[in-house]
């Protein structure tokens, strides 16, 4: 019955929540720059008389917000992304993650007298790449919660969560001396055949690790004229692997091929690691099993996770590591998309997309239901963590 009233609150609230994620990615903001939207989502929590706290964790758009009925029982924290991609906007959907977010908790806070334990509302800024969450679990914030939630958007598969790669950013620069590349060139050291030394380097090396890692990057300088030798050029890597140890191991392997482009070349080198390193996903199985049985429930076909297929990284693996976590997977197209394109932003406005996120406010609100009613299943859901978690 609970169930039943949350998800019909959803529907009632679905103009609302149209509007947010308009909203959201019309107006595309980078992480750590996402005034707009953690304004509007403080707002309307506001509205529902959520105690909220904008700029939480030393960051000016994380959200903390916490329903005033606090009452004995289990703590569950549903998470919003809101960040975009450079060029594309929101294409990697994030306004229908922060609105599912909402709307859950909004529903959820609607019959807050009728459920036991404390519900918490997280706005988690730039996930994609500036590790919001990171800052967050540093800072505290997920202590004495019982279960952190989520959902993400995919192309077209509805299912449960996927395991994610660790990942560490590394930029490289080197230093070199400019000088007439054609009447002096024995003056000049180039700094832009270190990088490309290293990154041939590096591309040898991928022939020889894991085949869950993965190594990749781009040049991010390298010169400004042909006819000067270029004293400085840059690039910068992603190194992921699906164990942490190893993704580590592998960072020191890809700065010892810069170093040698560095020997080799005769520039300086500066290596270095940019941001938080994104830990590996820790999937908690017994929680997803009870978001599935609730998408089951609106009518939504599951499918089975891929095998084989690629996976990525997401500071979400940071929280799974301190607090049961989950992050399904939703579709919001009803034909192939790649992820990261204009293609998923153009979904990720869509009606059948619009659609789906309704679908994943309700089996999030249900889900966190579950924790908040079901002893048993946070018994099981508790085991699996301890059983699972590296902290």
């Amino acid at each position: 019955m609970l169930k039943e009233q949350v998800c019909n609150y959803i529907d009632e609230i679905k103009e609302l929540l149209f509007d947010v994620s308009k909203e959201i990615h019309e107006n595309p903001e980078l992480n750590f720059e996402e005034f707009k939207a953690s304004k509007l989502l403080s707002e309307k929590l506001k509205e529902a008389n959520f105690e909220v706290k904008l700029g939480v964790a030393g960051l000016e758009t994380a959200i903390l917000a916490k329903h005033p009925n606090k009452s004995e029982g289990h703590t569950v924290a549903i998470l919003a992304e809101y960040d975009a991609l450079p060029e594309i906007g929101h294409g990697c959907g994030h306004n229908l993650i922060a609105t599912a977010a909402l709307g859950a908790s909004l529903a959820l806070g609607k019959f807050k007298d009728k459920i036991p334990g404390k519900l918490i509302f997280m706005g988690t800024p730039a996930e994609e790449g500036g590790g919001g969450k990171v800052f967050m679990v540093e800072a505290g914030l997920f202590k004495g919660i019982d279960a952190a939630m989520m959902f993400h958007p995919s192309a077209t598969k509805n299912m449960a969560g996927r395991g994610g790669l660790a990942v560490t950013t590394v930029k490289m620069e080197f230093f070199g001396k400019t000088a007439h590349a054609s009447s002096e060139p024995e003056k000049g050291v180039n700094a832009l055949d270190g990088v490309i030394q290293a990154y041939n380097a590096i591309s040898a090396l991928r022939q020889h690790i894991s085949s869950d890692a993965r190594i990749h990057g781009v040049i991010t300088d390298g010169g400004v004229k042909p006819n000067i030798v270029p004293d400085y050029a840059a690039a910068t890597y992603y190194v992921r692997a699906l164990d942490d140890n190893y993704c580590q191991e592998l960072v020191q392997k890809v700065h010892n091929c810069a170093k040698g482009a560095a020997l080799a070349t005769g520039a300086k080198l500066k290596f270095e690691t940019v941001g938080h390193t994104y830990k590996s996903r820790n999937v908690n199985i017994t929680l997803g099993k009870a978001f599935l049985e609730n998408l089951k429930s609106l009518n939504v076909p599951i499918h089975p996770v891929p095998v084989g297929k690629g996976l990525g990284s997401s500071d979400i693996g940071n929280v799974s590591h301190v607090v049961p976590t989950i992050h399904p997977y939703i579709g919001i197209s009803e034909k192939e998309i790649n992820g990261h394109s204009r293609d998923f932003a153009k979904a990720a406005m869509s009606e059948f997309g619009h659609k789906q996120m309704l679908n994943a406010a309700k089996a999030l609100a249900m889900t966190a239901i579950d924790v908040f009613t079901d002893e048993k299943l946070v018994a099981e859901m508790n085991k699996e963590f301890q059983e699972t978690r590296t902290e």
